[in-house]
C-alpha cells in the first residue's frame, strides 16, 4: 500500500500548556529484547515479516497486525486504511520516544499518557490471557519495565508512567502495583468491563485487594473504551463508522455499571478515569442515577447502594473524565466537575487532534475562564497523576 510521510508541521502556538491522558505507543520492534527470563524468552513477542512485506507481532501462534488506522499521523488522509503498516510507513513518534517528544513540541503538548498497543492489548490482557501464564506474567513485566525506563524514563517530565496489570490473578496483580507504584508508576489500565474478558465481574468483591492496592498507593485506575474488546453493537453487519461513533456509549455504560457496583463506596479514594470516552453523557448519567436511586430503586430492590452520598456525587467524586472534542458541553463543566475534565489527543490514531491539538482546544474550550481553560488543558490532569506542569507557557524557548 502506499506510505507517504508528509513533512513536519510548523510548530503551533501555544494557548495554555496541554497535557494529553489518552495517546498509545506502537509498541517498537526491540521492547523485549533482554527484558525476557532465559526460560521464555523463545516465547516472547517478535516482529515477523510476510513475503508481501507486511510486519505483524506474533505471540502463542497468534498474529497481531499493527492496524494502519492506529498510527496514521503524519500521513495523507486518502491513504488512511485498516491494512497493515510496517514501521517504515509510520511516523517514528509512533514508536520512537525522542520523536515522540518532538511531535509533542509542534503540537504544544507538554505531557502525555500512552496506553498500548494490539499486541498487549489496552490493558494488557493478551499476556494475561496467555496459555502459557509464567511467559505471559514475564511479558507484562517486560512491557512495564520497557515503559518505565525508556518511554517513560528518556524524558520523565513528558510520560506519565502507566502500567499494563496482570489480570489472571488478583493477588499478584495487587502485589504487582504496589510494586510499580514505588518504582514510579501513577496510574494502571484496566478493563472497563473485565467479564467480557472472561474475567470475574465488577459487580463481584474479587477485585476488592487490587483496588484496595490501587487507593493506597495512589495509583490512577485507568478505563480506556474498547480494552475490553467490546462494543455495544447490538445489530449484525454494522459499517466501521459505528464503532467510533459509540465510544460514549461504552464510556457511559462502563461509569453506571462502576458506580453500581460498589467499588468507589467501599473504596471511596480510589480515582478512576475514563478514557476516549468523551463528556457530553456525564450529565445525562448524573442526572439519572439520582433519579433511579429515589424512584426505580427505592432500596428494596437490591442492597447496592450503602453510601450517604448521591450516586452523582460519587461520580463527581471518584471519576475523572477527558474529551477530545465536545464542544457543546461548555455550559455543562460546572456540572460534570471543572476539576474532573481532562483533554485528550490520541496520537497517532485517525481521530487524534495532533498536529492541531491548541487550535482545536481553542475552538471548543478556548471562551472559558482562563483559570478553568488551564485546569481542563493540563492542570487537572497535573493534579490526578502528580506530573508537574513546565516552568513556561511555551517550554520550547527555553532551548
Amino acid at each position: 500500500m502506499a506510505s507517504t510521510l508528509l513533512a513536519d508541521p510548523e510548530p503551533r502556538p501555544i494557548l495554555v500548556p496541554v497535557i494529553s491522558v489518552d495517546d498509545h505507543l506502537i509498541e517498537p520492534p526491540d521492547l523485549f529484547e533482554g527484558r525476557i527470563p532465559a526460560a521464555h524468552a523463545a516465547g516472547a513477542p517478535r516482529i515477523l515479516e510476510r513475503g508481501n512485506g507486511d510486519q505483524y507481532w506474533q505471540f502463542e501462534g497468534r498474529e497481531y497486525p499493527n492496524v494502519g488506522l492506529n498510527a496514521v499521523v503524519g500521513r495523507p488522509r486518502e491513504e488512511w486504511s485498516m491494512e497493515p503498516a510496517r514501521f517504515d510507513q509510520m511516523r517514528p513518534g509512533c514508536y520512537d520516544i525522542d520523536a515522540r517528544v518532538g511531535d509533542m513540541d509542534i503540537a504544544g503538548i507538554w505531557a502525555t499518557l500512552c496506553f498500548p498497543s494490539l499486541v498487549a492489548g489496552f490493558c494488557g490482557a493478551v499476556f494475561s490471557q496467555a496459555s502459557d501464564k509464567e511467559l505471559g506474567l514475564a511479558c507484562t513485566r517486560a512491557w512495564n519495565r520497557w515503559h518505565l525506563e525508556v518511554w517513560a524514563g528518556t524524558h520523565p517530565a513528558r510520560v506519565i508512567p502507566l502500567q499494563i496489570p496482570w489480570l489472571d490473578d488478583v493477588a499478584t496483580a495487587a502485589a504487582e502495583v504496589r510494586a510499580n507504584a514505588a518504582l514510579g508508576f501513577k496510574a494502571v489500565s484496566f478493563p472497563e468491563f473485565p467479564a467480557q474478558l472472561g474475567l470475574p465481574s465488577i459487580f463481584t468483591d474479587h477485585w476488592d485487594p487490587f483496588f484496595a492496592t490501587c487507593q493506597e498507593t495512589g495509583t490512577v485506575v485507568c478505563l480506556h473504551t474498547g480494552a475490553s474488546s467490546w462494543a455495544p453493537l447490538p445489530s449484525p453487519g454494522p459499517p466501521f463508522e459505528l464503532l467510533p461513533t459509540v465510544f460514549p456509549v461504552n464510556a457511559l455504560l462502563a461509569a453506571a455499571e462502576w458506580v453500581w457496583s460498589g467499588v468507589p463506596v467501599r473504596h471511596p479514594d480510589l480515582r478512576v478515569a475514563l478514557s476516549e470516552g468523551g463528556i457530553g453523557w456525564v450529565p445525562m448519567l448524573m442526572d439519572r442515577v439520582d433519579y433511579v436511586v429515589d424512584h426505580s430503586a427505592s432500596g428494596t430492590e437490591s442492597a447496592t447502594w450503602t453510601s450517604d452520598l448521591r450516586p452523582s456525587e460519587v461520580l463527581g467524586r471518584n471519576f475523572w473524565f477527558c474529551t477530545i472534542d465536545d464542544p457543546s458541553m461548555t455550559p455543562l463543566l460546572d456540572r460534570i466537575g471543572l476539576d474532573h475534565v481532562m483533554l485528550e489527543c490520541d496520537y497517532p490514531h485517525a481521530d487524534s487532534t495532533w498536529p492541531d491539538t491548541q487550535a482545536v482546544l481553542a475552538s471548543s474550550f478556548g471562551q472559558l475562564d482562563e483559570a478553568v481553560l488551564r485546569k481542563v488543558a493540563g492542570g487537572n490532569a497535573a493534579a490526578l497523576f502528580d506530573h508537574p506542569l513546565p516552568p513556561v507557557d511555551d517550554w520550547r524557548t527555553l532551548r
